[in-house]
């Protein structure tokens, strides 16, 4: 049970950041539309964010400072301020989005009106970050959030075509609307190597006190962590696939993704996709609003940690609060946040590689990093990814104007 408990940092950053509303989005649509031709994506995105991750990690455990003080420090203060910016942009539509999400799945649940169960998630979110600690934090949305599992069961139930299933771990492309295909492959990529998720994970490594000896954690945290959020979404592909893509129909809200499930375990499997999603969403949308306050804290050198209170940290307090508060006010206009989250998933990866080259450079620095430094290994990956990540933010806004959000 320790060895679970300890793996909860990566759990709750890999579920919150690859099973968010945009993961569930993305999945279900992408599976319906292509059916399993978009696994790869999820292979080659999980395998980056073990990279990214395991680097952002090193670094808070060796050198004690996570991601935003590391761009601080290589990065302009004109360029790193305007990072700052676009990345906590990014958050406040994530966060948007997740309260929209939440929101949804209360609704759901309780069958109450949409706006008050808005309330009601912004507010449970306000109660959840200010009153938990941080390893409680961590425990209650990464752990809950494996009800998960329940659409890897479904994917198995559903009985899918398993050769076809394995073809679809090799890129191929489509007979036709190659476009939308591509807009779908840089968005999923882009869902599953979501900046936040490496604000969070480093931040936390610092909040959970993690030091040299803890570099194996951070490997173990990493791998096993982004693993399991890969293999959810290549189980949500799947039963996308097999439900949805076998009636031609493309779902295009939350509460259809609930399907697979239920098609599989009736009200059982429904009630674990929501309870699933609830938490799920729920971390993401915690991420979200602390990471845009380690965000400023750290670029600015001010006091911050879920372990100093008010008077300690005042600007690491107000900002998260604004963040919830401001993403509250926007969902409260009524906008989709299907909508909302398809721009931030296509935004924030156009921001990724300012904030992903300097943990890179970091990483590989061996007067810094000492022995810890990467592996030739690691660099060559590290590097390749560069490289992809660059291909998919140039790549990114074209494809959603060319294919009208992957409408065609």
């Amino acid at each position: 049970m320790n060895a679970i408990l300890d793996l909860a940092l990566g759990i709750m950053a890999a579920l919150g950041g690859f099973v968010d509303i945009g993961e569930l989005v993305f999945t279900a649509q992408g599976g319906a539309k292509f059916g399993y031709m978009l696994i790869w994506t999820v292979v080659v995105g999980t395998i980056g964010i073990m990279v990214y991750g395991e680097m952002a990690g090193r670094i808070a455990a060796v050198l004690q400072k996570p991601t935003f003080e590391i761009i601080r420090e290589q990065a302009s203060y004109r360029s790193g301020l305007i990072t700052l910016v676009a990345s906590n942009i990014v958050n406040l539509l994530t966060c948007t989005a997740e309260i929209g999400g939440i929101a949804i799945v209360l609704q759901l649940l309780f069958g109450l009106e949409y706006r008050l169960m808005l309330i009601a998630a912004a507010g449970l979110l306000c109660i959840a970050v200010y009153f938990l600690k941080f390893e409680w934090m961590e425990r209650v949305f990464g752990l809950m959030g494996l009800a998960l599992l329940v659409y890897a069961a479904a994917a198995v139930a559903l009985k899918p075509d398993w050769s076809a299933v394995a073809k679809g771990f090799l890129p191929q492309l489509p007979q036709d609307n190659v476009v939308v295909y591509f807009y779908y492959v840089v968005g999923l990529f882009s869902s599953i190597v979501m900046p936040y998720e490496i604000y969070f994970y480093s931040s936390g490594a610092i909040e959970d006190k993690w030091t040299v000896k803890d570099l194996p954690t951070n490997v173990l945290t990493a791998t096993v962590g982004f693993t399991l959020g890969g293999l959810l979404s290549i189980a949500l592909i799947v039963a996308g696939a097999n439900l949805f893509g076998s009636h031609g129909v493309v779902p295009d809200t939350l509460s259809a993704t609930a399907l697979p499930a239920t098609a599989a375990f009736g009200i059982t499997g429904l009630l674990f996709a929501l309870l699933g999603m609830l938490f799920a969403i729920g971390g993401a949308a915690v991420e979200t609003a602390l990471a845009g306050a380690y965000n400023v804290t750290q670029f600015f050198g001010l006091a911050w940690g879920k372990d100093k209170n008010i008077k300690q940290a005042p600007v690491f307090h107000a900002t998260w609060l604004v963040l919830i508060g401001s993403g509250f006010a926007i969902a409260m206009s009524g906008i989709n946040p299907v909508l909302i989250v398809e721009y931030s998933v296509v935004f924030a990866v156009v921001v990724l590689p300012f904030t992903y080259y300097p943990i890179l450079k970091t990483a590989r620095d061996k007067k810094l990093m000492k022995g810890h430094a990467n592996s030739p290994l690691i660099t060559a990956a590290g590097w390749v990814y560069f490289e992809i990540i660059t291909v998919a933010a140039i790549s990114a806004i074209p494809l959603m104007i060319a294919t009208h959000m992957g409408e065609g």
